[in-house]
């Protein structure tokens, strides 16, 4: 074993000497953290140019290589780390910014947490809220497809990405779509690149349609004895009210939110003050009670929602189904869970591992049964050889992505083995 250690100790030298001499070798380092799961060095390229070099380096060596933000997805389902993780951070500026036309366009490496705090100068915002907007990048946004509980009124990035750059075979800088909202060219790039975890490329930049921020938001929380009042409660709101997001939440979920015991169901609703004081009311009609919170608490509830993780559980899952049947579906599945209802989606963890396999195939034919789809958020490192991370397709679409996967990436350096089929 220390010879071993020893042997990549001194490979990922080499490898470090020969990286930093197409970008400097202060800007080769040793990964620190979680980056250690994902990758054997880190290098930080300054510019596209960097970025192309590095990927014909590794093309021509045949060096495996996968983007970086600061790695929290990626050290949750990768089974071996890499040989190169590519950090953006320093490619991290806001390109263009349109407050009239209401687009922005930003380098990858910049957190929606940073993007939203300039837009704010202007009362603009770039809905998405994954888990700590703070610490995702947008590269990281596009690559796993990160949404939080606002994709039931906003969509998700998919929705407001109108333009993209990556590096890709070769070297080479492709562009897909563009910096206007009327521009469709290119968007099956985006469509393509975006949920496809690097494996097709490394995403350097990205424009987006942007919103403005609501001048006042407001949050209900209602306690409710059994999941299954929960969510008709949820339903009769969803199909009642235009609601900026609707999540129902499992015990363990409802007392991190601070909500008590019980299963807890959370409304939050925006508009002019009005609206909101509406909203409210409508709320407590028809739930038959509810804690309304005031502005500052609402905020805050909002963000503690937002950051309800379950991705550090032994195991966690994200179940999709159409949004009638999640109920059941999540009930079924006897895990702790945090649903978005209005959106059929939910995340579901294990805090105890026992038949963990067993877990993961049962999850899998209940939402495939109910006509959705599983996919395993993040495992611990003893049991990632034994779970599949993704659904399998059917044989056609399988065929398809590997093709897509061989065209975009012939030499197989893109973050391999971290996709479906693994791809």
């Amino acid at each position: 074993m220390a010879s071993d250690a020893y042997a990549a100790l001194e490979q990922n030298s080499s490898l470090a000497e020969r990286v930093g001499g197409l970008v400097g070798t202060d800007r080769v380092r040793a990964p620190e953290g979680i980056e250690a799961v994902c990758a054997g060095i880190i290098v930080e390229p300054a510019n596209a140019e960097e970025v192309a070099a590095i990927v014909r380096f590794c093309e021509t060596d045949r060096v495996a290589l996968a983007p970086l933000g600061a790695g929290r997805t990626l050290s949750q389902i990768r089974r071996v780390p890499v040989a190169i993780g590519v950090s953006l951070s320093r490619m991290a500026k806001i390109v263009d910014c349109e407050p009239g036309d209401m687009t922005v366009v930003a380098e990858a490496g910049i957190t929606i947490g940073a993007l939203n705090a300039t837009l704010a100068q202007y009362g603009q915002r770039l809905p998405v809220d994954p888990c700590n907007p703070g610490a995702t990048s947008i590269g990281s946004l596009i690559g796993a497809a990160h949404a939080g509980p606002l994709r039931l009124s906003e969509g998700t990035a998919r929705d407001l990405t109108i333009g993209i750059r990556i590096v890709g075979h070769d070297g080479t800088i492709v562009r897909g779509g563009g910096r206007v909202v009327k521009n469709v060219a290119g968007y099956d790039l985006m469509k393509v690149v975006g949920g496809a975890f690097g494996t097709l490329g490394i995403a350097i930049e990205a424009a987006f349609k942007v919103r403005p921020i609501p001048p006042a938001y407001g949050l209900e929380v209602v306690r409710f004895d059994d999941a299954k009042a929960a969510f008709e409660a949820a339903h009769a709101l969803n199909e009642a009210l235009p609601l900026a997001h609707l999540e129902v939440m499992s015990p363990p979920f409802g007392e991190r939110l601070g909500s008590g015991t019980g299963f807890v169901l959370a409304a939050g609703f925006s508009g002019i003050q009005d609206e909101v004081d509406h909203f409210a009311k409508r709320i407590r009609g028809i739930t038959g009670g509810g804690k309304a919170l005031e502005a500052a608490d609402a905020q805050s509830g909002y963000e503690r929602l937002r950051d309800l993780h379950s991705n550090r559980a032994p195991l966690a899952a994200r179940i999709a189904v159409p949004p009638a049947r999640l109920s059941d579906a999540i009930q079924r599945c006897s895990a702790a869970f945090v649903a978005h209802a209005g959106s059929g989606v939910a995340d579901i963890s294990l805090d105890q591992l026992v038949g963990d396999r067993d877990h993961v195939a049962r999850w899998r034919e209940i939402a495939n049964s109910a006509g959705g789809h599983l996919r395993i958020l993040g495992a611990v490192p003893s049991i990632r050889g034994e779970v599949d991370f993704f659904d399998t397709p059917n044989p056609g679409a399988l065929k398809l992505m590997r093709r897509l996967k061989a065209t975009f990436d012939p030499a197989g350096i893109f973050n391999p083995g971290c996709f479906v089929g693994g791809i």
